[in-house]
């Protein structure tokens, strides 16, 4: 995409530019021992790749796989320069990754092994709240960047910004609300704003509102749980259809995307659920008929072997890669619009952020202002009710005198991101007539960004 998207900059590089832009700066391995639970020894393997550093710190999550590999993390590393500039994060890209499967594990025994990976890539200066800042990824949740951060104090106890060294942490050791809805929340916001804009929506042959859309969600995981939840009962979205592993679950009138995650929870999969119709062949159902599709579980879900039968008109891309290169040309060509992942899930990036702006500011969003706010609302209510001589609603009441608290500023600023990024995605799109698809536009900006930055500050 890279490639693709180079020749239309509107920015003149000096030549050599592009290929730095491309490269990976550097990679670290590590191999290292820890004792088992039964007084055995185990040697892990694991990187930290760092792919430009355009803007510091570098930023990329940290995966636990047993099929994880170098390639795979450099990668990943450059996906995260171009996601952060698409979104207008501050950071460059990095990634990092360790061969290990969690499930195969005592909590004991992963405590060990992240504590010492983490230490390993301290010592080398490949975590820090100045230079990278790690995230959770495939494998890892906030009890991993807990143990993380927890290293750093100790090793680094003179950093007073220490608990920014990652982010995605529990609330209670230096997290921020709304983070573990983020990336669903960001898709959300990225459909709301697509409907926004009528050119972009007669373009993919859709009408209307989302309200009433029909849509088709794969994988109801993180990502494609809050997604669901959110545009079903905030935005009147029907989800007609729910894919996972081990089947669909199909109901033209919408589903309840709450009790089938609760059904998910106890019995493992969508089979067995008892109030919609249940199809075994799971994957055929990308292939309903539907107003939008969303593939948030696994990449290389849509292929040359189905694009063509995908009757969706909007396709947007929750989960990292779930369209192919092929399929993607065969999509464009056959009028659908697809809403690439590199800006569509970086919901998760974008709330990591406010995360490292509160630990290194040392003060919780809204602490300063959220009574202030209330005071002056009660105020407004008062003279209100002074001037009309009536009693306001409790609904409108309640709006007006809520301060605005750390959960409220955290989806603002993640509704603004997403909202200002489609908007300079769409801009470029309508104003080259030789680009044909979101997905390059959306490239476009993001190298724009880079190559701006890097001869500003010499690369």
């Amino acid at each position: 995409m890279v490639d693709k998207a180079m020749p239309h900059l509107d920015v003149e590089i000096p030549p050599g530019l592009a290929e730095q832009i491309k490269a990976c700066d550097k990679v670290f391995q590590t191999q290292f021992p820890v004792q088992m639970d039964d007084g055995s020894y185990r040697t892990f393997t694991g990187w930290r790749a760092v792919h430009n550093e355009h803007r510091l710190p570098t930023k990329g999550g940290i995966r636990y796989a047993i099929h994880v590999n170098q390639d795979e993390v450099v990668a990943l590393a450059a996906l995260m320069t171009y996601k952060c500039a698409i979104v207008d994060v501050p950071y460059g890209g990095s990634k990092g990754g360790l061969i290990i499967d969690p499930k195969e594990h005592s909590e004991a025994e992963m405590e060990r092994v992240t504590r010492r990976f983490a230490r390993e890539l301290i010592e080398a200066g490949y975590i820090s709240p100045a230079a990278n800042v790690p995230a959770p990824d495939m494998g890892t949740g906030g009890r991993e960047m807990g143990w993380i951060a927890d290293q750093y104090r100790i090793l680094r106890p003179n950093d007073i910004d220490h608990f920014g060294c990652v982010t995605g942490k529990p609330v209670s050791s230096g997290g921020i609300r709304g983070r573990v809805e983020a990336t669903g929340r960001g898709v959300q916001f990225v459909i709301r704003e697509f409907f926004r804009h009528p050119e972009d929506v007669k373009l993919s042959g859709l009408a209307g509102e989302l309200e009433g859309q029909r849509v088709v969600i794969q994988g109801l995981g993180n990502v494609g749980y809050h997604a669901a939840k959110f545009l079903s009962e905030e935005d009147g979205a029907k989800i007609t259809c729910i894919i996972e592993w081990d089947g669909a679950l199909v109901d033209d009138a919408g589903l309840n995307v709450e009790d089938v995650r609760q059904h998910i929870n106890e019995q493992g999969g969508v089979k067995g659920y008892s109030k919609a119709k249940y199809i075994e062949d799971g994957h055929s159902c990308l292939e309903l008929d539907c107003d939008i599709l969303i593939p948030a579980a696994l990449e290389s879900q849509i292929t040359s072997d189905n694009a063509a039968n995908i009757k969706a008109k909007l396709i947007v891309e929750a989960a990292n890669g779930p369209v192919t290169f092929e399929a993607d040309q065969i999509l464009v060509e056959a009028g659908k619009v697809v809403l690439p992942d590199a800006f569509v899930n970086a919901g998760g990036v974008t709330v990591s952020y406010f995360e490292w702006i509160k630990n290194i500011t040392h003060i919780r969003f809204g602490r300063m202002t959220r009574r202030h706010e209330e005071f002056r609302g009660q105020r407004m209510v008062e003279a209100l009710e002074m001037l009309t001589g009536q009693t306001l609603p409790d609904e409108y009441r309640k709006d007006l005198t809520n301060g605005v608290g750390e959960l409220d500023l955290v989806r603002s600023g993640l509704d603004d991101t997403m909202r200002n990024a489609y908007q300079e995605i769409s801009r470029v799109y309508h104003s080259n007539d030789s680009v044909n698809d979101f997905r390059t536009a959306a490239f476009i900006s993001a190298l724009q960004k880079i190559a701006r930055t890097s001869m500003e500050m010499g690369f």
